[in-house]
């Protein structure tokens, strides 16, 4: 028996996490992309038939998902674009030795730390037309009153848009700064030596030295915005009117309000397919700018 143990050690070590992704991961995937064949509803009286494609036929045909994958991307691209600059900026910012740095640093995180959907919930509040704080304070300073989520214009999304720059951006920040305090001080001795700007210094040092970093965090974030569910549930529930409906409150919809388990699942497994590409496309790129140090 110790032979074998010895033999099979790291089978033994690795089998728990295997089983795990078994059971929790896989298992529940396949079901899934099975259930997407299938014309699935609550009802009890009739099993579901295998209808083949037809699901995936019917949401491509559907011009509300066209729709929720445009808003999905634009939401995902805009506040990864914000995120990503403020992120940087602020880790290099933090990443400078100033008194009471580590207080600025600390009050950053709160908003992380922080129950997205309590956020969702709270500034639901504070964006509401009528009695809501954002307008009080804008009528207040002679401004107009803005309806901010309850409007079917961009103004929705935008909302929706900067509430997650607001909560995330310092996930970003902490991720980039990680990188940052692991850059050595030989490249910016050698710099200083050869009388380089601050500006040089940033683009030609610190930036391509921390990009694995900056690479992380975006993809990160990135696949973390493409299935955003908590905060626009918990603000508009994909309202008005459909206005900030992403694919991930779609498929909810679709799952537990029309109770169409089959299509839902369609979506899902669309969605997955494109997280996953998403995956791969940064990391190949993340192993193509490979700094050593």
């Amino acid at each position: 028996m110790k032979k074998w143990l010895d033999k099979h050690i790291k089978i033994v070590f690795a089998l728990p996490t295997l089983i795990f992704l078994m059971v929790m991961v896989i298992a529940p995937l396949l079901y899934n992309f099975g259930m997407s064949f299938t014309n699935w509803t609550m009802s009890a009286k009739k099993a579901p038939d295998f209808i083949a494609l037809a699901n995936y036929i019917e949401v491509f045909k559907e011009p509300r998902f066209a729709a929720a994958v445009g808003r999905t991307v634009v939401y995902s691209f805009i506040a990864i674009a914000l995120e990503g600059i403020l992120g940087v900026a602020l880790a290099i910012l933090i990443n400078r030795k100033f008194r009471g740095r580590r207080i600025v640093q600390a009050l950053m995180l709160l908003p992380v730390v922080a129950t997205p959907v309590a956020l969702g919930m709270a500034w639901k509040l504070i964006l509401e037309p009528s009695i809501g704080v954002a307008n009080v304070m804008l009528t207040g300073m002679g401004f107009a009153a803005r309806k901010f989520i309850a409007t079917t214009s961009f103004e929705s999304m935008l909302c929706l848009i900067l509430i997650d720059v607001w909560e995330w951006t310092p996930l970003v920040m902490l991720m980039v700064y990680a990188g940052l305090v692991t850059i050595p001080q030989d490249p910016y001795e050698s710099a200083l030596i050869d009388g380089a700007s601050r500006w040089q210094t940033l683009t030609k040092i610190t930036l391509p030295l921390a990009s694995s970093s900056i690479l992380i965090a975006v993809l990160m974030r990135l696949i973390d915005l493409v299935k955003n569910f908590d905060i626009i549930y918990a603000t508009t529930q994909g309202g008005p009117n459909f206005a900030t409906e992403n694919i991930n409150i779609y498929g909810y919809l679709n799952m537990f309000s029309y109770y169409e388990f089959g299509k839902a699942s369609a979506i899902s497994v669309l969605f997955f397919i494109v997280v996953m590409a998403i995956g791969c496309g940064f990391l190949y790129i993340k192993s193509k700018v490979e700094v050593d140090y």
